[in-house]
């Protein structure tokens, strides 16, 4: 078999498969994890100007202008990718205006995530010794970033848009090593401190001023019961003022860590720790 047959005839096979698997066959029936991401560097931009700048070199004088076309390249961005999230479940006409609509959401409430995320950077300094200032944590700690990442995702995953939400958290994850379902419900002035190994599950309620170290589970008993157990709490609630040591597991979704507790490390949890 010549070669050109032989890649038409591989190609053919490829695209066969695929339209059985995307149902509709459009090589453009997902969001872009290019896309994605730059839309997480803008993000970074924009809640924190004078930080990120990889895109744009350093900030003009006119810093309102500059902010104003950052947030339209992501309106304009993250308009598509939501749009094409949808597409699959709604008609194209349907699929923007819910995407308008969730990105105006996301983009007026963002000076108030940027008050939640100042306040996580304030806990990673305030929590860490060896940090030298609330610009290093926010610039260099991996724990930060996987926060950062999750704030948005969990926005979008609350306004019910698909897909989109587990590749921005899939994407932290595959920077930090720390991997926070989308769907984790988290209070202020959190911190990860190292960070790799932490897994924090879908159904997970943290409280506020909560510290967690490297390789801690917040997971589920058992998932045996597989789609049958989606939407059930799973994983455990952890209340205020709570730290958990390194290599602990706490599962379950009746599972509480009451207030101001002090979790060890290496330690296997699936009930109540409450005083």
């Amino acid at each position: 078999m010549k070669i050109g047959n032989m890649v038409s005839e591989a190609a053919e096979k490829l695209l066969a498969g695929h339209c059985a698997f995307t149902e509709n066959g459009d090589l453009d029936a997902y969001p872009n994890k290019g896309n994605i991401a730059d839309i997480i560097v803008k993000m970074e931009m924009v809640l924190f100007p004078g930080f990120f700048n990889e895109m744009s070199g350093s900030i003009p004088k006119d810093k309102g202008l500059w902010l104003g076309h950052l947030l339209e390249e992501i309106r304009r961005e993250l308009t598509k990718e939501i749009k094409t999230a949808f597409i699959r479940q709604k008609d194209s006409e349907s699929a923007n205006l819910i995407a308008c609509k969730i990105t105006a959401e996301l983009l007026g409430s963002l000076a108030e995530l940027q008050q939640i995320l100042q306040k996580d950077a304030q806990a990673g300094f305030e929590g860490d010794p060896a940090a030298k200032g609330v610009d290093e944590v926010i610039l260099a700690y991996p724990g930060f970033f996987a926060v950062f990442v999750h704030r948005i995702a969990h926005f979008l995953f609350v306004k019910n848009v698909p897909i989109i939400p587990r590749m921005m958290s899939e994407h932290a994850h595959s920077a930090t090593g720390i991997e926070i379902h989308p769907g984790a419900q988290i209070g202020e002035y959190f911190f990860i401190d190292h960070g790799t190994g932490v897994v924090i599950g879908e159904t997970t309620v943290i409280g506020n001023h909560v510290k967690l170290y490297q390789g801690v589970t917040l997971g589920a008993l058992s998932t045996k019961g597989g789609q049958k157990l989606a939407g059930a709490k799973r994983h455990p609630t952890i209340e205020d003022n709570v730290t958990i040591y390194s290599g602990s597991v706490i599962l379950g979704g009746e599972t509480v860590i009451g207030k101001n507790m002090t979790i060890g490390g290496n330690l296997f949890i699936t009930k109540s720790v409450l005083d």
